[in-house]
C-alpha cells in the first residue's frame, strides 16, 4: 500500500499527493509551478514520458514488379504487358492518379480516383506500339494516399524494322457444305517473304472454326511455306464466316485469311420393308419386330409398330445413323394368335452422317 507524502514544491508551499490505485499517481502542484500529471510504474503504464496512443498508419503501395520490358515489337504492331500494385498496408487508401511517359507507351484498364482496402490489387494495361525503329524507356507512375505516394515501374522496349512479310494462302478458304453435329476441314498455308518471320498467334473470330497443324512459335524462312488445317463444325444450317487471323514480328504484324462454309440439315434416314400376305385364314393385320445387328448376329427383337399393321408396308423412321438392324414380321388372325417369325431380314446398314 503506497504511503502519503509531502515534498516540497520549492515555494514554501506543499504539494498534495493522490493516489489512483493501480493505474496513476498524479501531483498538484503549486499554482505559481502550473499542473502538472507524472505515470507512476503501475500495471500497464510505463515511467517513459512517451505517449501510449499511437497514430492510423497510412496503407503501403507495392507494385508487382519493377519495371516491364516490352522486349523486341515490329514498328506499327504493338504488344500489351499488365502490373499490378497492392495495397500491402493494413488500412485503405486511394490511387488518385496513374500516369505514363515514353514515346510509344499508352496507358488502359486504369481508373483514378479507385479505393484499395487491405490487401486489395489493382491491374494496369501497358500497351507499346513503336512507330520507329530504336530502344525506348517509359514510366509509370502511380500516385496514392499511401506511405509512400508515389510508386514508379521502369518501361523498356525496342522498335524492330524489317522488311519480312507474312501472307496466308488462299486468301478466303471455304470449307463447303458441312452436316450440322459433324467436321470438315480444309487446308492452308503461310509463306514468308523478304525475311523470316516468326508467326506467334492464330486463332479464328468465330467458335465454329478452329485451326490445327501449327505449333507456335512457328519460324518461316524468307521463301518457305508451313501449312495448316482449318476444321468447320457447324451448329446450326446456313451460311457461316470468319476470319483467321496470324500475329508476327513481319513488317505486316497482322494477316488475315477470311473462312467459310455452310452447315447443312442431317438427312433423314428410314426403311422401307414390305412383304408378302400371309396365305392363312382369318389375318387381321401384322406386327414389324426390329433387332440390332451386330457382330455378325441378330440381337434380340423388339416390336416396333404401336398398332397392328394392316398392309404389307411399313416404314421404320426411327432408326439411328450409322447402325445396321435384322428385321421380321409376324402375322395376327382375329383371334389375337400370333405366328412364328417370318424369314429374317439381316445387316440393313443406315448410312453414317
Amino acid at each position: 500500500m503506497p504511503k502519503r507524502v509531502l515534498i516540497p514544491n520549492g515555494h514554501g508551499a506543499r504539494m498534495k499527493e493522490n493516489w489512483v490505485p493501480g493505474f496513476v499517481k498524479a501531483i498538484a502542484v503549486g499554482a505559481a509551478a502550473g499542473l502538472a500529471l507524472f505515470l507512476t510504474g503501475c500495471q500497464g503504464v510505463s515511467n517513459g514520458g512517451g505517449s501510449s496512443s499511437g497514430g492510423t498508419q497510412a496503407g503501403a503501395l507495392t507494385a508487382a514488379a519493377s519495371s516491364l520490358d516490352f522486349g523486341n515489337v515490329p514498328v506499327n504492331g504493338s504488344k500489351t504487358l499488365t502490373v499490378s500494385a497492392t495495397n500491402s498496408g493494413s488500412t485503405t487508401l486511394t490511387v488518385s492518379k496513374i500516369s505514363i511517359a515514353g514515346p510509344g507507351f499508352s496507358l488502359s484498364g486504369a481508373t483514378t480516383p479507385t479505393t484499395l482496402t487491405a490487401g486489395q490489387s489493382a491491374t494496369v494495361t501497358v500497351k507499346f506500339a513503336p512507330t520507329a525503329a530504336g530502344a525506348v524507356s517509359g514510366s509509370i507512375t502511380i500516385a496514392s494516399t499511401a506511405s509512400d505516394p508515389s510508386v514508379t515501374v521502369a518501361l523498356s522496349g525496342t522498335g524492330t524494322s524489317t522488311s519480312a512479310q507474312l501472307a496466308a494462302s488462299p486468301g478466303s478458304l471455304d470449307v463447303g457444305s458441312v452436316v450440322v453435329g459433324t467436321s470438315g476441314s480444309a487446308s492452308g498455308s503461310l509463306s514468308a517473304t523478304g525475311g523470316t518471320v516468326t508467326v506467334t498467334a492464330a486463332a479464328a473470330n468465330n467458335s465454329q472454326f478452329t485451326i490445327s497443324g501449327l505449333s507456335l512459335p512457328a519460324t518461316i524462312a524468307s521463301g518457305q511455306t508451313v501449312p495448316y488445317t482449318v476444321t468447320f463444325s457447324p451448329q446450326a444450317s446456313g451460311a457461316v464466316t470468319g476470319t483467321l487471323s496470324f500475329t508476327s514480328d513481319a513488317q505486316n504484324p497482322t494477316a488475315t485469311e477470311g473462312l467459310s462454309g455452310t452447315g447443312t440439315p442431317a438427312p433423314s434416314h428410314s426403311v422401307a420393308l414390305s412383304w408378302n400376305a400371309s396365305t392363312s385364314s382369318s389375318i387381321s393385320g401384322y406386327n414389324i419386330y426390329r433387332a440390332a445387328y451386330a457382330t455378325s448376329a441378330c440381337g434380340a427383337f423388339a416390336k416396333i409398330n404401336a398398332t397392328l399393321n394392316t398392309t404389307t408396308l411399313y416404314s421404320d423412321a426411327s432408326v439411328i445413323d450409322g447402325t445396321a438392324y435384322c428385321y421380321a414380321t409376324t402375322a395376327v388372325n382375329t383371334s389375337n394368335e400370333e405366328s412364328s417369325y417370318s424369314n429374317i431380314v439381316s445387316n440393313v446398314q443406315i448410312p453414317a452422317p
